[in-house]
């Protein structure tokens, strides 16, 4: 690819990381739409590596208490004493399932799964899951009953948001899209589930960064042009990102998540509309 499609796929990737419409999508999508030469799995996962950076900026006070209060509890022999103690564990075990489904079905995710028949699909499940989601929320509301925030997020919130974060390895379903519809499920506030998400994805996204840079470290020591191009989209994806975590943040405190729906589903069903009137290949 040519350096301005690698910081438009960056932008790209700053911009729909945390927003619940899919990055992996929209990477898929703008390349078939300008007839570009899709990116791959590989160049989604590293320039994910910017996201990342993002959150650590972002959310460095809340790392920073988080991984004091896990070696304080592992040197005291506490390690569950605290709740930032007990949120480095969680954040850790919620990891599990995408690691062990990633690796399970690394080649599918990479080959077929990037079909934009799958995408459109997942794109429009995920809005209807969201959907059914914001309807609870809106049941236990009237109910008087009243959402969780971070403080309240136990073992059983994280292990089950993490299981759901497995689903994000299908292109378009959404890491903060199913993480956050999780949470909504589980009766978290969406500033609570939002966070939560961004936190949980540092060790998957960091993981997968890493693997596919050693991946293809061949092909990027040997051409100075794609490096060059893999550095730029990072970087571009680490500043988009940031401004996108902080828009979402605010927007969630006194918004519901409609408008990322009614995206979606005019994304999934636009795309359908494209593939059978042969403007784009699936």
């Amino acid at each position: 690819m040519s350096l301005f499609e690698a910081i438009i796929l960056g932008i790209v990737q700053g911009l729909t990381e945390f927003l619940p419409i899919s990055s992996t999508a929209h990477l898929r999508i703008v390349p078939a739409l300008c007839g570009w030469q899709d990116p791959g799995a590989a160049f989604s996962a590293i320039v994910q590596i910017g996201t990342l950076a993002a959150v650590l900026a972002y959310f460095f006070r809340d790392i920073i208490d988080i991984t004091k209060a896990f070696v304080k509890g592992l040197l005291s022999g506490k390690p569950f004493e605290t709740q930032d103690s007990r949120m480095a564990w969680m954040i850790g075990a919620g990891t599990i399932p995408i690691v062990v489904f990633g690796l399970l079905f690394k080649s599918e995710i990479e080959t077929s799964l990037r079909s934009l028949y799958w995408i459109s699909a997942a794109l429009i499940v995920l809005a209807l899951m969201l959907t059914l989601a914001e309807w609870l929320m809106k049941q236990r509301a009237e109910k008087g009953l009243r959402t969780k925030d971070m403080k309240d997020i136990g073992w059983k919130e994280a292990l089950l948001i993490g299981i759901a974060q497995s689903i994000a390895l299908i292109p378009g379903s959404s890491r903060s899209g199913v993480t956050i519809t999780a949470g909504l499920f589980l009766n978290l506030s969406r500033e609570a589930a939002a966070r939560f998400s961004f936190l949980l994805s540092l060790p998957a996204v960091f993981a997968a960064g890493i693997y596919q840079l050693y991946e293809i470290r061949d092909s990027l020591l040997a051409s100075q042009s794609e490096l060059i191009n893999l550095t730029a989209a990072t970087v571009a994806a680490g500043i988009v990102g940031y401004a996108s975590i902080a828009f979402l943040l605010s927007y969630l405190k006194k918004h519901t998540t409609s408008l990322f729906i009614i995206y979606r589903i005019a994304l999934g069903t636009g795309i359908l509309g494209l593939i059978a009137a042969g403007y784009v290949q699936a």
